[in-house]
């Protein structure tokens, strides 16, 4: 596995963590905000292990769906999550008036969990 992949795979656990520690407080928006992230560092190492790179959320979102999901080797629910995640997270980031509650929070970090360890079991198993 390169070096960034696992950067970014230990960064997803600390968005994680941190996603934990905001719900905990009630901070749901914000949670959900970092859950995303974490799904995002994800399919970034994801993409990363076949050398490539984006600027943009969404060039990751694209190359997340057509490099794994299209392909056969990640179910489409992680495409799905990490979109909806997205748009939570703006909504919550930009939104004045958006709300979360604790239930779409733990979900968020629920679906974040899991994509991660997924994705390390894919990588270790393909021994990328």
């Amino acid at each position: 596995m390169r070096k960034i992949t696992n950067q970014l795979l230990e960064k997803a656990d600390r968005a994680i963590d941190a996603a934990h520690h905001l719900e905990e407080k009630g901070d749901f928006e914000f949670s959900i905000g970092r859950a995303y992230y974490a799904m995002f560092y994800t399919a970034e190492a994801l993409i990363n292990e076949k050398e490539l790179r984006f600027s943009k959320h969404g060039g990751v979102h694209g190359a997340f769906g057509e490099h794994y999901v299209k392909t056969g080797l990640f179910d489409q629910k992680y495409h799905r999550w990490l979109l909806s995640a997205f748009n939570r997270r703006i909504a919550g980031d930009y939104g004045i008036d958006a709300t979360f509650s604790p239930e779409e929070a733990r979900e968020a970090i629920h679906q974040a969990q899991e994509f991660l360890a997924v994705a390390r079991a894919f990588l270790v198993e393909k021994h990328i």
